[in-house]
C-alpha cells in the first residue's frame, strides 16, 4: 500500500514538471518573438520601455520574490508538521499575489487612460515599433497575470486542505506542485521585468 502511494507521489510530480515544461514553451515563444522585434525596432522598444513605471515594476518584482520565499517556507513547514504556520505562509503568498495584481491593475489603467493600448489612435499614428512593443507588453503581462490568478487560486485551495488536514506532513504533493507552479510564475516575471521595464 505504501509503495502505491509513493508511485502516485512520483507520478504527480512528474506530471507537474511536464506541465511546467509546456508553460515554459509558451513564455519562451513570447520571449523569442520579443527578441525578433527588438532586433528590428531597437529604438522604438527603448522608447516604449521608458514609458513604463520602473518603480511599480520593481515593487511587483519584490512582491513576487517575497511570495516565492513564503511559498517555499510553507512547503518546509508542512514537512515539519506545522499546520498553522503553513497556512499563515500560504496566506502571505496570497497577500503578495493580491498586491501584485492591484499594482498591475493601476499600471494598466494609467496606460489605457493615456491612450497607450493595442489599437489605440496614439500607437497607430506613432512609430510601428512602439505599437509592437506595447502589444507584446500587454500580451506578456496579461498572460502572466492570468497565471498569477490561477496560481493564487490553487494555493488558496491548498490552504483549505491544509486546514482540514488532508494535506499534511506525510501527504503534501499537492502543496509541493503548487509551490513549483508559483516559482514558475515568479521566474517568468524575473524575465519580463528587465525586458520591458529596464530598456536602455
Amino acid at each position: 500500500m505504501t509503495h502505491a502511494v509513493h508511485k502516485d507521489y512520483d507520478g504527480a510530480k512528474l506530471g507537474m514538471w511536464l506541465f511546467l515544461f509546456t508553460e515554459i514553451l509558451l513564455f519562451g515563444g513570447l520571449f523569442i518573438l520579443y527578441a525578433v522585434y527588438l532586433a528590428r525596432y531597437p529604438n522604438e522598444f527603448s522608447s516604449g520601455g521608458h514609458q513604463l513605471n520602473v518603480v511599480l515594476g520593481g515593487t511587483n518584482t519584490f512582491l513576487l520574490v517575497t511570495s516565492s520565499m513564503f511559498a517555499a517556507m510553507a512547503l518546509t513547514a508542512i514537512q515539519q508538521g506545522k499546520q498553522a504556520l503553513t497556512i499563515r505562509l500560504i496566506l502571505g503568498t496570497l497577500c503578495c499575489a493580491a498586491g501584485f495584481m492591484v499594482i498591475k491593475f493601476i499600471e494598466w489603467s494609467a496606460k489605457i487612460h493615456h491612450g497607450i493600448y493595442p489599437g489605440s489612435d496614439g500607437l497607430i499614428s506613432g512609430p510601428p515599433g512602439e505599437s509592437v512593443f506595447f502589444s507584446l507588453y500587454y500580451m506578456s503581462t496579461g498572460i502572466h497575470g492570468l497565471h498569477v490568478l490561477i496560481g493564487a487560486t490553487l494555493l488558496g485551495i491548498v490552504a483549505q486542505r491544509v486546514r482540514k488536514g488532508t494535506i499534511n506532513s506525510t501527504d503534501y504533493v499537492i502543496l509541493e506542485n503548487g509551490v513549483l507552479y508559483w516559482h514558475l510564475v515568479d521566474l517568468v516575471w524575473i524575465f519580463i521585468f528587465p525586458l520591458y521595464y529596464l530598456m536602455l
